[in-house]
């Protein structure tokens, strides 16, 4: 056989081992689980832009929240208008984020959901120190008091403004980690209603708690200045982006690892 023969036989061989390994590595390689889709309940521009009108809310140029970003690469998220036992009942995990103020029966079947074995990671901030484009009274506007009274104190939680905390971002821990805040919340304990127990405890000197509730479980944060929008206040020295997407994602595997 002529050189130049053994030379593109040699070279036809080497690409079929190379082709073949790479094919035994991209099967060996486990793709990223999905997980069930993600309720989504919030006056905060995660899942939709902020903007003047519908359509420009729904414009495929407005840039994605981070967090919405994040949570899609391992789940879809679903926005649910009202909280009833219908909307509730396809998820088992839903984010709650700096919602308006709940109607009786949303109280309820949100209580009957987790007590139905529901994961609820919520951020309820006493006052939200998120920048809106919309002045105060517009209802665009995100709410800027977490008005939950009647939820908290059923699972045995009072939601309190200390008047002494700095104005400013800055960063505390939690759950082993950096979670950024400003002019925070703190819960206190409560007692519950025999026929409805909840058993809390408190993290980081009241910043959050962590309850179980019948057969479901919630993780709740008494800020919500973590879901700024991306790079709000960086320049001023406020936290970078991948601080915020790690204490994020610290937050969900806390609230949806499901005990």
């Amino acid at each position: 056989m002529a050189p130049a023969r053994y030379l593109k036989l040699g070279l036809l061989l080497l690409a079929l081992v190379a082709a073949g390994a790479a094919a035994w590595f991209t099967l060996g390689r486990q793709p990223e689980e999905r997980l069930p889709p993600l309720g989504l309940f919030t006056s905060l521009p995660i899942y939709w832009s902020e903007a003047a009108d519908i359509s420009a809310m729904l414009s495929s140029d407005a840039e994605p929240h981070w967090a919405r970003r994040l949570i899609e690469r391992r789940r879809d998220l679903q926005p649910l208008d009202v909280l009833t036992p219908q909307a509730l009942a396809p998820f088992t995990d839903i984010l709650i984020a700096q919602p308006r103020a709940l109607g009786a029966a949303e109280n309820v079947a949100l209580d009957g959901w987790v007590r139905g074995g529901g994961h609820v990671l919520l951020f309820a901030d006493p006052l939200l120190t998120q920048h809106s484009q919309f002045g105060l009274g517009d209802r665009r506007r995100p709410m800027g008091v977490a008005l939950l009274s009647p939820i908290l104190t059923h699972w045995g939680l009072a939601l309190t403004m200390d008047d002494a905390e700095p104005e400013g971002e800055r960063q505390v821990q939690l759950l082993g980690g950096a979670l950024p805040v400003d002019q925070t919340g703190r819960f206190i304990l409560m007692p519950t209603q025999p026929d409805a127990p909840a058993a809390c405890h408190l993290l980081a000197k009241g910043l959050a708690a962590e309850c179980r509730i019948g057969a479901g479980h919630a993780l709740i944060v008494a800020d919500a200045a973590l879901l700024d929008h991306a790079g709000h206040g960086d320049a001023g020295g406020g936290t970078a982006q991948p601080i915020r997407e790690a204490a994020l994602s610290r937050l969900l595997e806390a609230a949806f690892t499901h005990h």
